[in-house]
């Protein structure tokens, strides 16, 4: 039996509202519908509701225009459920408790947290040692000396060497250390840091039963400092967290991040088998020791639009890899969705994205950044999602049978199915994070205002984030709207919030591009999209919510035509188009198309028979704002590929493409021949060469120094002239290409 979670009671807070949600996973494999005894958390506040809706009819199919591919064995991880009422877990200030006590005594209090089984702790130098004699790692290091003529002892030093630089050395006294200063620290920052009290005490069960792995999302380097902050609030088990090698070039930080849970792994392994061989197998251990719940971002890196980015396996394939072969009977995979009313790294984010490089992570960076200590940053949700089962979601997936017939201990490359069901695990984990996410009215604003420049009239605005706020309820988003107030104020405090990016002047809400009149024409231009880039990171929120309805309204206006099959040709492509941009589960467009016109429908947006979809009139406003919505995207896009056909002969480098590309929209932009700033992102600018490798148009080559490319322009002459309707959109002509 698991002790209860002990938490001061609070007033009850008002919960972000949420209706007619769509699942993308269903409610998990592992989905507890009530706790353990003595478990159960003090309810508080009222629970989110989600809108009532329910599908009807038979389902209906395009086979002929549904793309072909590979059938993805056993049951499918991606559903769509039919909209239900549905209770949503609470959420807790915690920051509450803090303002109200000591730092001091929260910092030194009595922390004894419920682990794997009861297991005792598995001490950091006792993990390095289980590692260093384990099977598969001193295979590798027999292999490499005599492939190299080396003796093992020395191959042995350089494994010794490298679990040095990389291990975790977990102390309570940092731990506590960190407590007391993050308390400090968020109180300054942030208003109020809110958690759902259910999914901590779901995720409290799940650590006492299984491994567990927390995949959360990652817009901030707040976030994993935020995630061990909670759970020693909560007395469960802290993390050992993934962390990049930059920081260790952050003296003193670096060494109490290590003392903290942090392990460190470099960017790029360049093909070192040893230090391949020693990374697997510490994080293996770590992992069946279950003592402490391992993080990492499913990411890899700090999403600076806002939207989430495509996933990474290779440390998902690890985590997964003990129970592939058997040596955990289960592991838990748990989703945590991270939403931000204020990001801290917004600006430094737009400079990134407009070609101004990183700044180096620094003890001396982090002391001038102390400036923002005296900045607003509004309110944090934290969303612990349900521990999803690994041996669930495997269930007449996995063919064990490579995994029975090789010793263990052997290194082994992962079959076709194994690599296609990690990568179906990876865009399930971030579907379930982006279903969580919780939205502000300020959200919406930005969504609103990117389709009104230069200038809106602040009354209308408030009247569109009304209507915007009930389509985004029924489409199923997750909106937090602050306690009793009403429109204009809750709209007015989200201006407050974010002066920094628009300002109301004279009844109109302008973007805050102070200083845009002055300086050359470059300048100009620089400082208008500095301030429409850091304006998009907010509505990017409200992109996952739209994007299938969306396609759906720019299919239609693509194609000009009302049969369903062209139109669903048209989404199929421009899912394909998107696919680095937006997250769809692989292999399910057909689904997504369904779901889109579903909602369209149920909005009374648009009409459909067995063979066509018509616009209804009523539909008409809602299909362009969703068209004006993903316009920036369609343009930007455009922009790359006709820089690709006319400006690119050679191959070149992704370094080579960056200023290119930048200079020759910078130049349209001077001209007045495109009011399209946000294509000088570098995100857009990469995502749109990604697709042209993905759809076939363009070659992306190897070399010692790195990747080229090199493009065919006639396949992107083509796809230039699906975008702008000139040719019919096919998914026969998109796979020739």
């Amino acid at each position: 039996m698991a002790p209860p979670i002990a938490r001061s009671p609070r007033p009850p807070p008002h919960p972000p509202q949420r209706a007619g949600q769509l699942s993308w996973g269903g409610a998990g494999p592992w989905a507890p519908q009530e706790a353990a005894a003595g478990v159960k958390l003090p309810r508080r506040g009222r629970a989110g509701e989600r809108g009532a809706g329910r599908r009807s009819g038979a389902r209906r199919t395009m086979a002929a225009a549904a793309a072909p591919g590979r059938a993805r064995r056993g049951a499918p991880m991606y559903s769509q459920k039919e909209l239900t009422s549905k209770k949503r877990d609470e959420f807790e200030d915690i920051l509450e408790e803090r303002r109200l006590s000591s730092d001091l005594r929260y910092a030194m209090k009595c922390y004894t947290p419920v682990i794997y089984k009861g297991l005792s702790p598995c001490k950091p130098n006792a993990i390095k040692s289980a590692v260093l004699q384990s099977e598969q790692v001193q295979y590798v290091i027999k292999q490499l000396a005599k492939e190299m003529g080396e003796s093992p002892d020395i191959i042995q030093e350089e494994a010794t060497e490298i679990l040095d630089e990389m291990g975790h050395s977990m102390q309570l006294r940092a731990v506590r250390f960190f407590a007391f200063t993050l308390s400090k620290i968020f109180k300054q920052l942030f208003q109020r840091v809110c958690v759902n009290e259910e999914g901590m005490q779901r995720l409290q069960h799940a650590i006492q039963e299984h491994p567990v792995v927390l995949l959360p999302s990652h817009r901030s380097y707040v976030d994993f400092l935020m995630l061990s902050y909670l759970l020693y609030t909560y007395d469960l088990a802290l993390p050992v967290i993934a962390a990049g090698i930059d920081f260790l070039g952050m003296k003193i930080v670096g060494e109490l991040l290590r003392r903290a849970g942090a392990f460190f792994m470099r960017r790029s392994f360049g093909g070192n088998r040893l230090y391949w061989a020693v990374f697997a197998e510490y994080v293996k251990t770590m992992l069946r020791s279950g003592y402490a719940p391992i993080e990492f971002f499913l990411e890899g890196t700090r999403s600076r639009t806002a939207k989430t980015l495509t996933p990474k396996f290779g440390l998902l394939s690890i985590v997964m890899e003990p129970f592939f072969k058997r040596e955990v009977f289960d592991t838990y995979l748990v989703p945590i969705s991270i939403s931000y009313e204020r990001i801290l790294e917004e600006s430094l984010y737009a400079y990134e994205l407009l070609g101004v490089p990183k700044p180096k992570e620094s003890t001396s960076g982090l002391l001038k950044a102390r400036r923002i200590l005296s900045d607003n940053f509004g309110t944090i949700h934290i969303y612990v999602g349900q521990p999803v089962s690994l041996r669930t979601l495997a269930s007449g997936r996995i063919n064990w049978c490579p995994y029975n017939l090789v010793p263990r201990h052997l290194p082994q490359k992962p079959s076709e199915d194994i690599q296609e069901f990690v990568s179906d695990v990876a865009y399930k984990m971030e579907l379930l994070q982006i279903e969580n996410m919780v939205l502000s009215p300020w959200v919406l604003v930005a969504a609103i205002l990117l389709q009104n420049l230069p200038a809106m009239d602040f009354e209308l605005l408030i009247e569109k984030t009304l209507w915007l706020k009930g389509l985004t309820q029924t489409f199923g988003g997750f909106i937090e709207w602050p306690d009793n107030l009403c429109a204009k104020k809750a709209v007015m405090s989200g201006l407050t919030l974010h002066s920094n990016i628009a300002r109301l002047v004279e009844g109109r809400v302008v973007l805050n591009d102070k200083g845009v009149e002055d300086g050359a024409i470059g300048e100009i231009v620089f400082k208008h999209a500095l301030a429409i880039l850091m304006c998009a990171t907010y509505r990017n929120q409200l992109l996952n919510v739209f994007v299938r309805p969306s396609l759906v309204a720019l299919a239609l206006q693509m194609t000009r035509s009302f049969r369903k099959e062209e139109v669903y040709s048209c989404f199929s492509f421009l899912r394909d188009v998107f696919s680095d941009e937006f997250i769809f589960f692989p292999g399910v467009s057909l689904k997504d198309f369904e779901e889109g016109c579903f909602l369209l429908t149920k909005c009374d947006a648009i009409q459909t028979t067995q063979q066509e979809i018509y616009p209804t009139d009523k539909g008409s406003v809602l299909l362009s704002f969703l068209s004006a919505m993903f316009r920036p995207f369609v343009e930007g896009y455009q922009l790359v590929f006709r820089y690709l056909s006319k400006e690119t002969k050679e191959a070149f480098t992704e370094k080579q493409f960056i200023p290119g590309v930048r200079n020759f929209v910078f130049q349209l932009l001077e001209k007045g021949k495109t009011q399209c700033y946000e294509v000088l992102s570098s995100d857009m600018q990469k995502n749109a060469l990604g697709a042209l490798v993905q759809l076939g148009a363009a070659k992306k080559k190897k070399l010692s120094s790195g990747f080229t490319y090199t493009v065919n322009q006639e396949a992107v002459n083509k796809i230039l002239d699906m975008f702008d309707a000139r040719i019919p959109v096919q998914k026969p002509v998109a796979a020739r290409l």
